[in-house]
């Protein structure tokens, strides 16, 4: 038997307009957590797929070419060598908020590869799996950026372009954040497909916006960077105000929003494709507390804190 973890993640900065080439920062959210176990079955009784809290129970020669977890399943298998399905049991447990920006398909597919190499003796790199999961995000997302299953896969915050090489790095001072979950579903395939239908309408007014969201990404990497959390909050404010021109934000976001802002927090955001979901809050060890209660009040399903280094 053999399992393995993988964390939920966060976008700080750069949603959207990564899908079009612009850089984005992301960090894992080691708060929340995937977890894939692989054990034996009887013999001939092949592989199935438990995935509880989603009510999935799958067999991997029944499933559609389609359904991500097999499609990565078969990935992983392949990637070793195995042409033979083996006989397995594999259960995936999650308490990472589904359709909310935080990564969950990303996560359960990422511990899924590593419980499936690990079952199997082979220790595997994080660009292997990152790849391996990106193919199943292309089910999820439609058009994915590939942001989720890097940062997931690799475990840190990274520094995220399309089509380039990930930078892992770290800030020079701890970052404290505040994850409000709205309790409202918006799966990324919907809002990205909504920015892209507007944006093949005014071509020239989106990637005006998708440039002042780059300058946005690389001014926060400074303020990471230099340790300077003030800086930081300033950049999570003015993306989500470049946000809200996309047409992804919403009145829930906006209220937790205006709460977490007016106890303390240092700037806030929508995190993830928006419209639901979850929104991040830049806070201090000092404000953390009241910000958690402004989110509770302002309607938080769910606040979770985590920091960032240190």
């Amino acid at each position: 038997m053999f399992t393995a973890t993988a964390p939920g993640k966060v976008i700080l900065v750069g949603e959207h307009a990564v899908v079009y080439g612009r850089p984005a920062i992301a960090a894992p959210v080691w708060q929340t957590l995937a977890t894939a176990t692989v054990r034996p079955a009887a013999p001939g009784a092949g592989c199935s797929i438990f995935a509880r809290d989603i009510d999935l129970h799958l067999r991997l020669n029944e499933a559609a070419a389609e359904e991500p977890l097999a499609v990565v399943t078969r990935l992983a298998l392949a990637q070793l060598g195995i042409n033979q399905e083996p006989d397995w049991q594999i259960d995936l447990r999650s308490d990472i908020p589904i359709a909310s920006g935080m990564g969950s398909g990303a996560a359960l597919s990422t511990a899924l590869v590593r419980a499936i190499f690990g079952q199997c003796g082979v220790v595997v790199d994080a660009a292997t799996v990152s790849a391996l999961v990106y193919e199943s995000e292309r089910f999820y997302h439609g058009a994915p950026s590939g942001i989720d299953n890097t940062v997931v896969a690799y475990g840190q915050p990274i520094w995220f372009v399309t089509g380039q090489p990930p930078e892992p790095f770290a800030a020079l001072a701890p970052l404290l954040l505040a994850i409000a979950d709205t309790g409202i579903r918006s799966p990324t395939k919907e809002t990205v497909g909504y920015v892209r239908r507007a944006w093949q309408q005014d071509p020239n007014r989106y990637e005006a916006i998708f440039d002042e969201i780059a300058a946005v990404v690389k001014a926060a990497r400074r303020a990471m960077e230099h340790g300077d959390r003030a800086a930081l909050g300033k950049q999570f404010d003015a993306n989500q105000m470049l946000l809200e021109s996309l047409g992804v934000s919403s009145a829930p976001l906006r209220k937790l929003l205006a709460g977490a802002r007016a106890a303390g927090a240092l700037g806030a955001k929508l995190s993830g494709g928006g419209r639901g979901g979850n929104m991040i809050a830049l806070v201090q060890e000092d404000t953390v507390n009241a910000v958690q209660d402004a989110l509770a009040a302002a309607g938080a399903r769910r606040v979770i804190v985590t920091q960032l280094g240190g």
